[in-house]
Protein backbone atom coordinates (compact mmCIF):
# COMPACT_ATOMS: atom_id res chain seq x y z
CA UNK A 1 0.00 0.00 0.00
CA UNK A 2 1.65 3.62 -1.05
CA UNK A 3 1.99 6.15 1.93
CA UNK A 4 -0.93 8.56 2.42
CA UNK A 5 -0.86 11.98 1.65
CA UNK A 6 -1.40 14.34 4.57
CA UNK A 7 -0.81 17.76 5.36
CA UNK A 8 0.14 18.53 8.60
CA UNK A 9 -1.46 21.83 10.06
CA UNK A 10 -0.30 22.39 13.93
CA UNK A 11 0.90 25.34 16.43
CA UNK A 12 3.85 23.57 17.62
CA UNK A 13 4.11 23.16 21.00
CA UNK A 14 6.29 20.66 22.16
CA UNK A 15 3.87 17.88 21.28
CA UNK A 16 3.44 18.86 18.10
CA UNK A 17 7.08 18.62 17.54
CA UNK A 18 6.75 15.12 18.30
CA UNK A 19 3.91 14.40 16.41
CA UNK A 20 5.84 15.65 13.36
CA UNK A 21 8.38 14.05 13.93
CA UNK A 22 7.45 10.87 14.10
CA UNK A 23 5.08 11.41 10.83
CA UNK A 24 8.61 12.39 9.38
CA UNK A 25 10.41 9.75 10.39
CA UNK A 26 7.73 7.41 8.80
CA UNK A 27 7.86 7.88 5.30
CA UNK A 28 6.52 4.58 4.12
CA UNK A 29 3.22 5.00 6.01
CA UNK A 30 3.04 8.87 5.23
CA UNK A 31 3.86 11.19 2.50
CA UNK A 32 3.75 14.52 4.52
CA UNK A 33 2.80 17.09 1.55
CA UNK A 34 3.29 20.07 3.87
CA UNK A 35 2.92 21.27 7.48
CA UNK A 36 0.99 24.38 7.73
CA UNK A 37 1.00 26.55 10.66
CA UNK A 38 -1.55 28.39 12.83
CA UNK A 39 -1.96 30.35 15.66
CA UNK A 40 -2.39 28.59 18.81
CA UNK A 41 -0.29 27.65 21.76
CA UNK A 42 1.85 30.53 20.48
CA UNK A 43 1.33 33.02 18.26
CA UNK A 44 2.04 32.63 14.45
CA UNK A 45 5.50 33.74 13.92
CA UNK A 46 6.63 31.04 16.19
CA UNK A 47 4.49 28.33 14.76
CA UNK A 48 5.52 28.62 11.81
CA UNK A 49 9.33 28.95 13.10
CA UNK A 50 8.92 26.34 15.58
CA UNK A 51 7.60 24.20 12.39
CA UNK A 52 10.77 24.71 10.34
CA UNK A 53 13.30 24.14 13.41
CA UNK A 54 10.87 20.69 13.98
CA UNK A 55 11.88 19.70 10.02
CA UNK A 56 15.54 20.65 10.30
CA UNK A 57 15.73 18.78 13.24
CA UNK A 58 14.72 15.59 11.92
CA UNK A 59 16.35 16.41 8.90
CA UNK A 60 13.49 16.88 6.89
CA UNK A 61 14.09 20.53 4.68
CA UNK A 62 12.10 19.40 2.00
CA UNK A 63 9.06 19.36 3.75
CA UNK A 64 7.42 23.05 2.71
CA UNK A 65 5.74 25.05 5.14
CA UNK A 66 3.67 27.31 5.66
CA UNK A 67 2.20 30.37 7.60
CA UNK A 68 -1.50 30.82 7.88
CA UNK A 69 -4.77 32.17 10.31
CA UNK A 70 -2.63 34.54 12.49
CA UNK A 71 -6.08 34.67 14.48
CA UNK A 72 -9.43 32.72 15.27
CA UNK A 73 -12.17 33.49 12.60
CA UNK A 74 -14.35 35.74 15.01
CA UNK A 75 -12.09 35.95 18.30
CA UNK A 76 -9.23 36.70 20.07
CA UNK A 77 -6.32 34.44 20.28
CA UNK A 78 -5.75 32.97 23.28
CA UNK A 79 -2.57 31.66 23.42
CA UNK A 80 -0.91 28.67 25.91
CA UNK A 81 2.82 30.47 27.29
CA UNK A 82 1.84 28.90 30.22
CA UNK A 83 1.96 25.40 29.39
CA UNK A 84 4.93 25.41 26.80
CA UNK A 85 6.92 28.52 27.48
CA UNK A 86 7.72 31.59 25.48
CA UNK A 87 8.95 30.05 22.73
CA UNK A 88 6.27 27.37 22.51
CA UNK A 89 9.75 24.84 22.16
CA UNK A 90 10.92 26.04 25.14
CA UNK A 91 12.96 22.77 26.68
CA UNK A 92 15.97 21.92 24.40
CA UNK A 93 18.19 24.83 23.04
CA UNK A 94 17.47 24.33 19.09
CA UNK A 95 19.05 26.73 16.42
CA UNK A 96 16.79 29.20 14.50
CA UNK A 97 15.50 27.55 11.17
CA UNK A 98 17.85 27.99 7.98
CA UNK A 99 14.94 26.78 5.77
CA UNK A 100 12.86 29.03 4.07
CA UNK A 101 9.11 29.70 4.48
CA UNK A 102 6.98 29.18 1.72
CA UNK A 103 5.52 32.61 0.27
CA UNK A 104 2.10 30.68 0.20
CA UNK A 105 -0.61 31.41 2.53
CA UNK A 106 -1.48 28.05 4.05
CA UNK A 107 -5.13 27.97 3.35
CA UNK A 108 -4.62 28.49 -0.40
CA UNK A 109 -1.96 25.88 -0.03
CA UNK A 110 -4.81 23.31 1.56
CA UNK A 111 -7.28 24.62 -1.30
CA UNK A 112 -4.63 23.89 -3.70
CA UNK A 113 -2.74 20.78 -2.73
CA UNK A 114 -6.72 19.15 -2.44
CA UNK A 115 -7.59 19.88 -5.60
CA UNK A 116 -4.75 19.08 -7.44
CA UNK A 117 -4.55 15.37 -5.61
CA UNK A 118 -6.85 13.42 -6.24
CA UNK A 119 -10.28 13.00 -4.90
CA UNK A 120 -10.64 11.17 -1.61
CA UNK A 121 -6.29 10.79 -1.25
CA UNK A 122 -5.23 13.45 1.09
CA UNK A 123 -5.90 13.02 4.64
CA UNK A 124 -5.64 16.50 6.98
CA UNK A 125 -4.10 16.19 10.23
CA UNK A 126 -4.77 18.66 12.50
CA UNK A 127 -2.88 19.37 15.65
CA UNK A 128 -4.42 22.72 16.64
CA UNK A 129 -7.05 24.83 16.68
CA UNK A 130 -9.02 24.39 13.06
CA UNK A 131 -8.74 27.65 11.87
CA UNK A 132 -7.01 27.05 8.58
CA UNK A 133 -8.87 24.12 7.96
CA UNK A 134 -12.31 25.85 8.43
CA UNK A 135 -11.42 28.93 6.45
CA UNK A 136 -10.56 26.71 3.71
CA UNK A 137 -13.75 25.14 3.81
CA UNK A 138 -15.53 28.52 4.07
CA UNK A 139 -13.22 29.74 0.79
CA UNK A 140 -13.55 27.03 -1.08
CA UNK A 141 -16.60 24.51 -0.16
CA UNK A 142 -15.74 22.41 -2.82
CA UNK A 143 -12.30 20.97 -1.44
CA UNK A 144 -14.79 19.20 1.29
CA UNK A 145 -15.89 16.53 -0.47
CA UNK A 146 -12.37 16.04 -1.93
CA UNK A 147 -10.71 15.54 2.32
CA UNK A 148 -9.94 11.72 2.22
CA UNK A 149 -9.56 12.11 6.31
CA UNK A 150 -9.81 14.43 9.25
CA UNK A 151 -7.69 12.93 11.85
CA UNK A 152 -7.51 16.29 14.77
CA UNK A 153 -6.44 16.35 18.54
CA UNK A 154 -9.13 18.13 20.66
CA UNK A 155 -11.73 18.17 22.56
CA UNK A 156 -12.78 15.92 25.53
CA UNK A 157 -15.77 14.44 27.19
CA UNK A 158 -15.24 12.18 29.87
CA UNK A 159 -11.65 14.22 31.14
CA UNK A 160 -14.03 17.84 30.34
CA UNK A 161 -11.46 20.63 29.84
CA UNK A 162 -8.07 21.72 30.39
CA UNK A 163 -8.44 25.57 29.50
CA UNK A 164 -12.04 26.12 31.05
CA UNK A 165 -13.88 23.71 33.20
CA UNK A 166 -15.47 22.15 30.29
CA UNK A 167 -13.29 23.27 26.87
CA UNK A 168 -10.18 21.67 25.70
CA UNK A 169 -7.48 24.38 24.03
CA UNK A 170 -7.66 23.79 20.82
CA UNK A 171 -11.37 24.03 20.24
CA UNK A 172 -12.12 27.03 23.16
CA UNK A 173 -9.35 29.07 21.03
CA UNK A 174 -11.81 28.49 18.06
CA UNK A 175 -15.11 27.08 18.49
CA UNK A 176 -16.49 28.42 15.37
CA UNK A 177 -13.82 26.80 13.38
CA UNK A 178 -14.73 23.68 15.28
CA UNK A 179 -18.03 23.77 14.49
CA UNK A 180 -17.69 24.13 10.58
CA UNK A 181 -15.24 21.66 10.64
CA UNK A 182 -17.22 19.02 12.37
CA UNK A 183 -20.16 19.84 10.78
CA UNK A 184 -18.57 19.65 7.22
CA UNK A 185 -19.57 15.84 6.21
CA UNK A 186 -15.61 15.19 6.02
CA UNK A 187 -14.61 11.88 8.14
CA UNK A 188 -13.46 12.94 11.17
CA UNK A 189 -11.30 10.80 13.73
CA UNK A 190 -10.78 12.61 17.44
CA UNK A 191 -8.30 12.48 19.60
CA UNK A 192 -10.04 13.99 22.73
CA UNK A 193 -8.35 14.39 26.16
CA UNK A 194 -9.96 11.30 27.35
CA UNK A 195 -7.39 9.39 25.10
CA UNK A 196 -4.26 11.72 25.27
CA UNK A 197 -4.41 11.89 28.79
CA UNK A 198 -3.56 7.72 28.69
CA UNK A 199 -0.54 8.64 26.69
CA UNK A 200 1.47 10.04 29.29
CA UNK A 201 5.57 10.52 29.19
CA UNK A 202 6.54 8.69 32.72
CA UNK A 203 10.25 8.44 33.41
CA UNK A 204 11.66 5.25 32.07
CA UNK A 205 9.77 6.43 28.83
CA UNK A 206 11.22 9.60 28.77
CA UNK A 207 14.70 8.29 29.16
CA UNK A 208 13.77 5.65 26.27
CA UNK A 209 13.91 8.85 24.24
CA UNK A 210 17.06 10.07 25.84
CA UNK A 211 18.84 6.89 25.63
CA UNK A 212 18.37 7.16 21.72
CA UNK A 213 21.51 9.45 21.86
CA UNK A 214 19.84 11.03 18.67
CA UNK A 215 19.40 14.81 18.09
CA UNK A 216 16.15 14.20 17.93
CA UNK A 217 15.58 11.49 20.74
CA UNK A 218 17.56 14.15 23.38
CA UNK A 219 15.13 17.18 21.98
CA UNK A 220 12.01 15.19 22.34
CA UNK A 221 13.50 14.19 26.32
CA UNK A 222 14.03 17.60 26.59
CA UNK A 223 11.16 18.90 25.51
CA UNK A 224 8.88 16.34 28.01
CA UNK A 225 10.79 17.48 30.69
CA UNK A 226 10.17 21.32 30.51
CA UNK A 227 6.15 20.86 29.82
CA UNK A 228 5.93 18.15 32.26
CA UNK A 229 5.79 20.29 35.10
CA UNK A 230 2.68 21.80 34.24
CA UNK A 231 0.41 18.30 34.26
CA UNK A 232 1.87 17.00 37.08
CA UNK A 233 1.14 20.35 39.03
CA UNK A 234 -2.25 20.27 37.60
CA UNK A 235 -3.24 16.74 37.48
CA UNK A 236 -0.90 15.01 39.57
CA UNK A 237 -0.07 12.70 37.27
CA UNK A 238 3.43 11.13 36.13
CA UNK A 239 4.38 12.45 33.59
CA UNK A 240 3.37 14.65 30.39
CA UNK A 241 0.74 13.41 28.30
CA UNK A 242 1.60 13.60 24.75
CA UNK A 243 -1.70 14.73 23.10
CA UNK A 244 -1.04 15.46 19.55
CA UNK A 245 1.34 12.45 18.24
CA UNK A 246 -1.70 10.58 18.91
CA UNK A 247 -2.90 12.16 15.37
CA UNK A 248 0.36 10.85 13.62
CA UNK A 249 0.52 7.05 15.46
CA UNK A 250 -3.33 6.65 14.81
CA UNK A 251 -2.69 6.68 10.49
CA UNK A 252 0.39 4.43 11.20
CA UNK A 253 -1.22 2.09 13.78
CA UNK A 254 -4.93 2.25 14.26
CA UNK A 255 -5.35 -0.67 15.94
CA UNK A 256 -3.04 0.54 18.86
CA UNK A 257 -6.85 2.88 19.64
CA UNK A 258 -10.15 2.39 20.17
CA UNK A 259 -13.20 4.90 20.45
CA UNK A 260 -17.17 5.01 19.33
CA UNK A 261 -18.70 6.53 16.37
CA UNK A 262 -20.77 9.22 17.86
CA UNK A 263 -22.13 13.13 17.27
CA UNK A 264 -20.08 15.80 18.26
CA UNK A 265 -21.47 19.29 18.40
CA UNK A 266 -19.57 22.27 19.70
CA UNK A 267 -20.90 25.00 21.91
CA UNK A 268 -20.25 28.55 20.38
CA UNK A 269 -22.82 30.36 22.50
CA UNK A 270 -22.50 30.02 25.89
CA UNK A 271 -19.66 31.80 27.86
CA UNK A 272 -19.96 29.17 30.69
CA UNK A 273 -19.15 26.13 28.19
CA UNK A 274 -17.67 28.14 25.06
CA UNK A 275 -15.62 25.10 22.93
CA UNK A 276 -17.17 22.30 24.66
CA UNK A 277 -17.39 19.50 22.57
CA UNK A 278 -20.46 17.83 23.53
CA UNK A 279 -19.89 14.42 22.52
CA UNK A 280 -22.97 12.01 22.48
CA UNK A 281 -21.26 9.12 23.87
CA UNK A 282 -23.64 6.77 25.13
CA UNK A 283 -26.45 7.87 22.44
CA UNK A 284 -28.81 9.34 24.11
CA UNK A 285 -29.79 11.96 21.12
CA UNK A 286 -31.21 11.55 17.78
CA UNK A 287 -28.35 13.55 16.11
CA UNK A 288 -26.63 11.72 13.83
CA UNK A 289 -23.13 10.25 14.13
CA UNK A 290 -20.13 13.09 12.62
CA UNK A 291 -16.93 11.80 14.08
CA UNK A 292 -15.30 8.59 15.78
CA UNK A 293 -14.37 9.95 19.20
CA UNK A 294 -11.36 7.87 20.64
CA UNK A 295 -11.58 6.81 24.19
CA UNK A 296 -8.10 4.80 24.72
CA UNK A 297 -5.48 3.67 23.81
CA UNK A 298 -2.92 1.13 23.86
CA UNK A 299 0.10 3.81 25.84
CA UNK A 300 3.13 0.95 25.89
CA UNK A 301 2.69 0.02 22.12
CA UNK A 302 2.06 3.73 21.57
CA UNK A 303 5.52 4.26 23.01
CA UNK A 304 6.88 1.82 20.96
CA UNK A 305 6.30 3.17 18.07
CA UNK A 306 7.41 6.69 19.01
CA UNK A 307 10.68 5.39 20.72
CA UNK A 308 11.39 3.42 17.23
CA UNK A 309 10.25 5.95 14.80
CA UNK A 310 11.85 8.39 16.42
CA UNK A 311 15.59 6.60 16.74
CA UNK A 312 15.07 6.39 12.56
CA UNK A 313 16.48 10.31 12.58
Amino acid sequence: MPPRKIIIDTDPGQDDAVAILLALASPEDMDVLGITAVAGNVRLELTQKNARIVCELAGKTDVPVFAGCDRPMGRQLVTAEHVHGKTGLDGPSLPDPTMRLQDQHAVDFIIETLRREDAGTVTLCVLGPLTNIATAFEKAPDVIERVQQIVLMGGAYFEVGNITPTAEFNVYVDPEAAEITFKSGVDIVVMPLDVTHKALVTRPRNDAFRDLGTPSGIAVAQMTDFFERFDKEKYGSSGAPLHDPCVTAYLIAPELFSGRHINVEIETQSDLTRGMTVADWWGVTDRPANATFIGDLDADGFFALLVERIGRL
